[in-house]
């Protein structure tokens, strides 16, 4: 158990750190309004806590830096989220007013934002694809053979797929064939759409469209939905200002797990709700022992669905990058639910 001074020496070394990147010697802390000891004395404290991990000396130096320990112990026990300033309250909201009209949009815009308030690097792992609905589907021929099928989700992601139109197959069958699809399978979450395909549709195509068969394998073929998550990123290059990634070798190692949209939803993706901090080693990636985690779920609907990250040095703001994703994702949730009600 640390002592009531030992941990006023900590918190004074974790904040002037975090606000300085440099060691910081006995003498600074001396110096502070709220501490009223002598150099000599935090010299011991300091002495102490380094022996008991929460605090090391850098090679070359006379001042000390958190261990990733003495991180951990701050987030857990001296730390107090900022309430954010009412300006930036207001800036963040003026960023989320654009009318937007998808889901996907409204989360790729939060990546931006939360990059651009934090300057760190923000992930957003949006709506889980094989839970979402389909809103409706397009049919546009591109020639006299071919033709693309565009899948519009209630998440608003958007894909298409080209196909060969089958043989006999009339323009105004296309047009048959997307109102039934239309009719039939709106609002079903994508997972069943092969199977209400089979089950429900199937008997509709073939009473009403000429080679219907064929058709049907397209179509089959053209609904196969992997479960899939969409990762959405902002700032991806704001760590290379911070001084921990001067290192290219450090900085190569980071960013090719970035390139790697399945890893990072295994390393960002949440099943709880809070506010969840990871430090240093506590990240499974060897890449990430120098950075910390911090992340929060939004959800819409009733139902948790993507995560809101960001991804920093250790030396992290994190009093005020906390106060930032909680109230970031609040707020996500809030425009989210809207879209949900109003869809």
């Amino acid at each position: 158990m640390l002592s009531e001074r030992q941990l006023l020496i900590l918190q004074a070394i974790v904040d002037d750190y975090i606000r300085s990147a440099e060691p910081v010697g006995s003498r600074s802390i001396s110096k502070r309004d709220d501490v009223s000891y002598s150099a000599a004395t935090i010299r011991n404290e300091m002495a102490d806590l380094e022996e008991l991990g929460f605090i090391e000396k850098p090679h070359s130096s006379a001042g000390r830096i958190p261990s990733q320990k003495g991180y951990r112990y701050y987030v857990d026990n001296l730390l107090f989220p900022d309430r954010l300033p009412k300006g930036e309250v207001e800036q963040i909201r003026e960023l989320f007013r654009d009318r937007f009209q998808e889901t996907e949009q409204v989360i790729q815009h939060s990546a931006k934002i939360l990059s651009t308030v934090t300057s760190y690097i923000s992930v957003v792992l949006g709506p889980e694809m094989y839970e979402t609905r389909m809103k409706h589907v397009q049919i546009i021929p591109l020639s006299e053979q071919k033709a693309v099928i565009i899948l519009v989700t209630d998440a608003g992601h958007v894909e298409n797929y080209t196909f060969t139109i089958p043989e006999g197959l009339r323009t105004d069958d296309l047009e048959k064939v997307v109102n039934i699809l239309n009719e039939r399978l709106k609002g079903v979450p994508l997972y069943q759409l092969r199977q209400k395909l089979v089950n429900e549709v199937a008997a509709v195509l073939k009473s009403q469209v000429s080679n219907y068969q064929q058709l049907l394998t397209v179509l089959d073929d053209t609904l196969k939905y992997e479960k899939n998550d969409r990762v959405f990123y902002g700032g991806k290059t704001n760590l290379l200002t911070q001084p921990e990634f001067k290192d290219i070798e450090k900085v190569r190692l980071l960013y090719n797990i970035l390139e790697e949209d399945q890893l990072v939803q295994q390393i960002f993706r949440t099943d709880t709700s809070g506010i969840q901090v990871r430090i240093g080693h506590e990240n499974d990636e060897k890449a990430f022992e120098n950075c910390s985690i911090i992340t929060a779920s939004y959800s819409f609907g009733g139902k948790d669905m993507g995560t809101i990250g960001i991804l920093g040095p250790t030396r992290m703001e994190y009093r005020r990058v906390i106060g930032i994703i909680d109230f970031i994702s609040k707020d996500l949730t809030k425009i989210l639910t809207h879209l949900y009600q109003r869809g």
